[in-house]
């Protein structure tokens, strides 16, 4: 039987459109991203370096960058946040069956966008029992340690959790650790439709 949700961020809850920035890059004659680049991202989205140390490092390796442009192009990936699926949080929160926690890889400034884009950001944030952000636990998906974080940090059974992600290679790690997984996808799937996709779990 689950007895706790884990809930991903982005296109689950906030609509995504992930190759945005990279076009927004591309506009600025930024072809390809190098893999010392490429491993950057993953340090920011892990809060193993800073917001400005980040920015710095692409405005010294792309010099058509500016910091008004990598913030633009790094937050085009953030669509909307559809205030139905607040809704629905709220509503789960409120019923009580559940413990309900968060557990996104982001990092400060897509947070920062979503602040003050998303009026209902800290309602929806009070709706989890725990909420964790790669960048504020130093842990990425779909490395195991942020699973085995959460499981022992709350004293959860594996086989009594489902995880909910958009990411394929996310879930796969959830579930070689014995979590039920949904891996959602979001042009043909939505996480309103949580208890009529998975009732085989509930």
């Amino acid at each position: 039987m689950i007895k706790t949700i884990i809930f991903d961020f982005g296109d689950v809850f906030i609509n995504l459109d992930k190759p945005a920035t990279f076009r927004e890059l591309q506009k600025l004659a930024i072809k390809e991203l190098p893999e010392d680049m490429l491993h950057i991202n993953k340090e920011y989205e892990m809060g193993l370096i800073s917001s400005e140390s980040f920015i710095s490092s692409y405005i010294n390796n792309f010099s058509s960058l500016s910091h008004e442009g990598i913030i633009a192009a790094w937050n085009a990936i953030l669509v909307d946040f559809p205030k139905y699926r607040y809704h629905f949080i709220k509503k789960l929160a409120e019923e009580k069956n559940y413990q309900l926690i968060l557990l996104s890889n982001t990092n400060e400034i897509h947070i920062d966008w979503v602040k003050e884009k998303v009026p209902f950001f800290e309602e929806f944030k009070s709706c989890f029992d725990a909420f964790y952000l790669s960048h504020e636990i130093n842990l990425r998906k779909p490395n195991s340690d942020i699973f085995e974080f959460v499981l022992n940090k709350h004293q959860l059974k594996a086989e009594e959790c489902l995880f909910i992600d958009d990411v394929l290679e996310n879930t796969t790690a959830a579930e070689k650790l014995g979590i039920h997984v949904w891996n959602l996808e979001p042009t043909r799937e939505d996480v309103i439709d949580l208890f009529t996709t998975n009732k085989a779990l509930f």
